[in-house]
């Protein structure tokens, strides 16, 4: 049974960095970019100074179509783009391959 504590060291040292990130709220942004896209998940990118998720890419998140509330903060990223609204995203702690952070909610502030 020594095999199973090797191989979690093993893995806990090469898992991805979503199993180090953490989570909370970004600091308020215009949105840059917003991209539909076909695979199962949207992403947009947020003019942030930084992000304290952790993951690889500071400025870019994604959120799955099939999350509850998915089309709504879809919505509010589209007329945040549209009218140059500043929004906040909740990130989850968790890093999809590309480095881009998850995200779970989205606020707006007219400020």
């Amino acid at each position: 049974m020594r095999i199973l504590p090797l191989l979690l060291c093993v893995y806990m040292l090469t898992a991805p960095p979503a199993v180090h990130a953490d989570a909370g709220w970004t600091e308020y942004a215009r949105v840059v970019e917003l991209v539909p896209t076909t695979r199962h998940y949207f992403e947009v990118q947020l003019a942030l100074k930084n992000n304290q998720s952790g993951c690889r890419d500071d400025d870019w998140f994604y959120l799955d179509y099939d999350q509850l509330g998915s089309d709504k903060m879809f919505d509010l990223l589209v007329e945040g783009l549209k009218n140059s609204l500043r929004l906040r995203v909740y990130v989850t702690g968790v890093c999809n391959l590309k480095g881009y952070s998850e995200i779970s909610a989205v606020g707006a502030s007219a400020n």
